[in-house]
């Protein structure tokens, strides 16, 4: 068994299916005690993780009495909603959703695990953003790009305040990346086949990205071997955002 989170404790969200799982699994292989949550009761099923909770991260006082509870060395905030429209089709509540979900949980539960962070001089958060944000544009993202961009801005945040304690506070963003949910907006389309030949030419190295490789990223961000980067929204999109 590789060792390179070495016994750490990590808390992470959205842990059901996708880039969560993925990261669950490779932070399971590198030997952290990892407490996995989810909206989905039956995607909770079959993770390895040490402990699993059904676990609505909206709710504010449930997601912090249970990062309290475990005391995790590792954060990672992974819940979020894609919305597809423009500025003219979005609703307030829409909205207000999404920020809720897509940020304010971030909020909160960075809230709670930072005073268990100082206590111990040392701790990794890591959000999981999108190259859609304050980095590029998307077509019918409006909602998504805002909600993604304030998490970037929310990490740099966090990283500054907190950099002389012993705790970074990273960014992860994907661009597009086989997931389940993307398999869902694709076909809520209407056309799954045009969709998914749109998206794949929209990444110059030709093909979508997978879970694992975002996982992978994760993995470094949580490890000892990142101890000298904080505050920096890392990109991970196959070129995308180079064009």
């Amino acid at each position: 068994m590789s060792m390179r989170l070495n016994g750490k404790k990590a808390f992470i969200t959205a842990s059901g299916q996708g880039i969560g799982k993925a990261i669950c699994e490779k932070f399971v292989a590198e030997n952290s005690e990892v407490y996995a949550t989810d909206i989905n009761e039956e995607l909770l099923k079959n993770l390895p993780a040490d402990r699993t909770s059904v676990l609505d991260v909206t709710h504010k006082k449930l997601l912090q009495a249970e990062i309290k509870k475990f005391n995790p060395d590792i954060l990672v905030n992974c819940a979020g909603i894609v919305h597809a429209g423009s500025i003219l089709d979005s609703s307030d509540d829409q909205f207000d959703f999404a920020v809720s979900l897509n940020v304010k949980s971030m909020f909160h539960a960075i809230q709670a695990v930072v005073p268990l962070m100082i206590e111990k001089k040392s701790g990794s958060i890591i959000n999981i953003g999108s190259v859609v944000s304050s980095i590029i544009g998307a077509p019918n993202r409006f909602i998504y790009g805002v909600s993604k961009a304030a998490i970037i801005g929310l990490t740099k945040s966090v990283a500054l305040e907190f950099v002389s304690k012993g705790i970074r506070c990273n960014c992860i963003c994907p661009g597009t990346v086989d997931t389940p949910s993307l398999h869902q907006r694709l076909e809520d389309t209407g056309d799954y086949e045009k969709a998914m030949k749109d998206f794949v030419a929209r990444q110059p190295m030709g093909r979508i990205g997978k879970s694992g490789e975002i996982a992978s990223l994760a993995v470094y961000l949580a490890s000892d071997e990142s101890n000298f980067t904080t505050g920096q929204a890392h990109i991970i999109d196959g070129g995308w955002s180079i064009g």
